[in-house]
């Protein structure tokens, strides 16, 4: 009679996480890097090993052969699968191709499917040792299967795409899209480095720097669609001279991550090239946010310079005291922040995104607006509730949207305007909930 597995007990204590959750599940869910290492673990747990010193045998060797082996109906978007690692240039070991294979079963919902084809087939003990593994155990084996049955009702939605770094860490950098018109000179100084294109230079009024969207530092992870991902030198040279007239759409692996720290996997890199490159430096803000970092004008409106952080459901009640709650969880989810501009308009207000077409992120009229709010901590944070299906007030909930803005005087000024805004339209748009700013009351502060 086997003992317990402490793997499965980890494990179930992960898909507990993933299930309360929000739903999907995506890259920036503190949970789903813990779920995918412990299966990592498991998967590896008891591989027999070549005894004449033949390559190490990894999981991804098990699974690369399911096409040869199933007979379920699924087969053919299994096999698709196995293809499509196989052939992902982005990916350059077992380690990484296993984990591109895991990232797309568990968005496609076949996980279980493709572990249960496997563990059917004669040849699993060749594989796995009986004795310490938990695949080739039938006393554990069984209950991995059920909890692989429950992952497969949790929705997923991964970033694919997002997979250059999947050989050395399950941690996924931020990745980003630079979209530019054909030009001359981009202005991007380049180095190559164990197959990896880095930024080391922007060059001063180039195409790059006044477009605002690359940083010293970064990675060129594609050209229109061309994985750079094992470069050789002057490769990305070679591409844009393929392309030379066309708009070209970069995809970029930002250096910073979610934190605002560095890219853990990079540092090995960013050292090699510090002792190559003495004056080498990351790069943190754009060069006009460094000089300017304010509003600018667009027409004849003035536009503030600000990220969007996210947004929470915050529940039934929109009034100001949920603002510092709606702002802590939006932080504590660690998303990507987006480069904006903000417009205060009479009526509404309209937020677009900086980079690439300008595209409206959102906007809300002041009659969906609850409250707005900022936060005294010197972080120049604020924020504003929504109210979700206004068209049905019982059953309505609000969602808490946060920014950051580039001082603390934006900050009140921007809070000050929706305010008086607000104030100005007399909102009243539900029998529990009626906002204004009376005159001698500026809108609410909140502190920390």
């Amino acid at each position: 009679m086997s003992g317990k597995e402490p793997l499965l007990g980890t494990l179930k204590v992960c898909i507990r996480s993933l299930q309360e959750g929000t739903s999907p599940c995506t890259d920036s869910s503190p949970h789903l890097q813990p779920f995918c290492e412990i299966l990592e673990m498991i998967l590896r747990k008891g591989i027999k090993q070549p005894v004449w010193g033949f390559k190490k045998r990894d999981y991804w060797h098990w699974i690369e052969q399911l096409p040869q082996q199933v007979t379920h109906h699924n087969v053919t978007l299994l096999s698709i699968m196995t293809e499509k690692t196989s052939s992902c240039e982005k990916v350059l070991t077992a380690q990484g191709r296993g984990r591109y294979f895991l990232r797309q079963a568990l968005s496609r919902k076949l996980l279980a499917v493709a572990i249960q084809q496997l563990v059917r087939v004669p040849r699993l003990l060749e594989w796995y040792d009986p004795v310490i593994s938990i695949l080739g155990n039938e006393d554990f084996l069984e209950p991995f299967l059920s909890m692989m049955l429950v992952v497969t009702e949790i929705s997923f939605s991964l970033d694919v795409q997002n997979s250059s770094f999947l050989d050395e860490s399950w941690q996924l950098p931020v990745c980003l899209t630079y979209e530019t018109v054909p030009c001359k000179e981009l202005g991007m100084v380049l180095r190559y480095l164990d197959g990896r294109i880095f930024i080391i230079e922007l060059l001063p009024q180039s195409q790059a720097e006044v477009d605002e969207v690359v940083l010293v530092g970064d990675i060129i992870d594609e050209i229109n669609g061309f994985s750079l991902r094992n470069a050789y030198n002057g490769q990305a040279g070679t591409v844009l001279q393929k392309l030379k007239g066309k708009p070209l759409s970069f995809h970029l692996i930002r250096w910073k991550w979610h934190d605002g720290g560095v890219y853990k996997p990079l540092l090995p890199y960013l050292k090699v090239l510090r002792e190559r490159i003495p004056n080498f430096q990351l790069q943190h803000e754009h060069t006009h946010k460094e000089q300017t970092g304010g509003p600018c004008l667009q027409g004849s409106r003035l536009l503030y310079n600000l990220r969007y952080l996210g947004q929470v459901n915050v529940g039934k009640l929109g009034g100001k005291e949920v603002l510092d709650q709606g702002i802590s969880t939006v932080l504590e989810k660690c998303l990507p922040p987006q480069e904006i501009l903000f417009d205060v308009k009479e009526t509404e207000v309209f937020v677009q995104q900086k980079i690439s077409s300008k595209q409206v992120l959102f906007h809300y009229p002041y009659t969906d607006i609850s409250c707005v709010g900022q936060r005294l901590d010197g972080k120049n944070l604020f924020a504003f509730c929504i109210v979700v299906s206004p068209e049905v007030p019982d059953h309505s909930s609000f969602d808490c949207l946060v920014f950051q803005s580039n001082s603390e005087e934006e900050t009140e000024e921007i809070v000050r305007r929706i305010g008086k805004d607000m104030y100005a339209l007399g909102i009243l748009w539900s029998s529990q909930f009626y906002i204004t700013y009376q005159l001698n009351k500026s809108p609410v502060t909140l502190t920390s």
